[in-house]
């Protein structure tokens, strides 16, 4: 299994990027699959999951009503639609996919998660 993250950059405070996980060499449909965050000098971090249908999300309060996690399982692809981004928000964003599961659970924890991508860095200026 392989995840590829793309669409960080650098964006003004009040902003929005997205972000985009493709993921390839499995059944993608079958996972849920996180977003996880670590700024510099700091833990990594949960962001936000979804289950595998999209049917149920979570987001951490930091983003709660900012954020939104998506996912199209035709394009095997997970996205994070982050708007009035804050300086705080400055990170590598990394997705991840819990494939060991039932897919019905949206974990809070990275140690649940079996695959991760690369990381794709979001910096947010004032």
């Amino acid at each position: 299994v392989q995840l590829q993250a793309s669409g960080g950059g650098s964006v003004q405070a009040g902003g929005s990027l997205r972000l985009s996980c493709a993921i390839s060499g499995r059944t993608f449909s079958n996972y849920a699959m996180g977003w996880f965050r670590q700024a510099p000098g700091k833990e990594r971090e949960f962001v936000s999951a979804i289950i595998w249908d999209g049917g149920s999300t979570r987001y951490a309060d930091s983003v709660k009503g900012r954020f939104t996690i998506s996912k199209d399982n035709a394009k095997n692809t997970v996205y994070l639609q982050m708007n009035s981004l804050k300086p705080e928000d400055t990170a590598v964003y990394y997705c991840a996919a819990d494939v060991r599961r039932s897919g019905y659970y949206a974990s809070t924890y990275s140690h649940v998660y079996d695959y991760w991508g690369q990381g794709t860095l979001v910096t947010v200026s004032s």
